[in-house]
């Protein structure tokens, strides 16, 4: 998969994108992050990307010609029409689905905004989605965008190494992930449940959706309507509920 990053500071997503998984991919070339420096689209000796507002009010406001022009910059050098998402408050939350959405992509271009924003027209102009990764302000949206990237590369084939790893995660099949345990064995009087000593494979994979449902319940129980829940899934939330 190919992600275009329109943003003041690709320095920023650069760094922290080459680290990780997200790294690893990169150099398995299973997924390209090209950032694209919007000010290099600034038509002024100043390299100005942004102004004052019309109607008055505080901030400035990124122009729209240097985002279009940093978005044609892409389109017409590789020939393609991405689906092109704007980091915004005003957009529909991010979560699981959406990124199993965005995955199916070949392409995806994001624009980072900044300041009080950016002006509408270009907004009308350009993009598919817009995305809000929750309900508080950032100084930019070069974090949210980073989110998305992270949660959308672990759904394409080959990131993670073996496709079933993202499978049995929080929020995958709309229940919180079950509890994991390592070494040592005993850790300040807390031992490994012993099911998952047995070796039983059956009972372990019992317990863990056992644990699953109850931390659903107990943490997120707006989950369990999404939820795919057999017959034993929902005797074993009715047990919880009388307890």
């Amino acid at each position: 998969m190919n992600f275009y990053i329109l943003t003041l500071f690709p320095d920023m997503i650069e760094s922290a994108m080459s680290h990780s998984i997200t790294g690893r991919a990169q150099e398995a070339g299973i997924i390209k992050i090209n950032c694209i420096n919007i000010r290099d689209f600034a038509n002024n000796k100043h390299n100005q990307v942004d102004d004052y507002p019309y109607g008055g009010g505080p901030g400035m406001v990124l122009q729209p010609q240097p985002v279009y022009d940093a978005y044609q910059s892409i389109i017409l050098k590789k020939n393609i029409k991405p689906r092109v998402i704007y980091m915004t408050p005003q957009g529909k939350i991010f979560s699981q689905a959406v990124a199993k959405d965005l995955a199916k992509e070949k392409d995806l271009m994001i624009i980072c905004g900044h300041y009080e924003g950016i002006d509408q027209r270009v907004i009308d102009e350009i993009v598919t989605d817009e995305i809000s990764i929750g309900d508080y302000i950032l100084t930019g949206g070069e974090l949210a965008a980073m989110v998305v990237i992270d949660a959308v590369s672990r759904l394409i084939p080959g990131v993670l190494g073996k496709e079933e790893s993202y499978q049995d995660e929080s929020f995958s099949n709309h229940l919180l992930e079950y509890p994991q345990y390592t070494r040592p064995l005993v850790f300040r009087n807390r031992k490994v449940p012993e099911v998952l000593l047995s070796g039983h494979h059956a009972k372990i994979e019992k317990w863990r959706r056992e644990q699953s449902l109850k931390l659903t319940f107990e943490k997120r129980p707006d989950l369990l309507e999404k939820a795919e829940l057999t017959e034993e899934d929902k005797a074993y939330l009715d047990s919880l509920r009388k307890m």
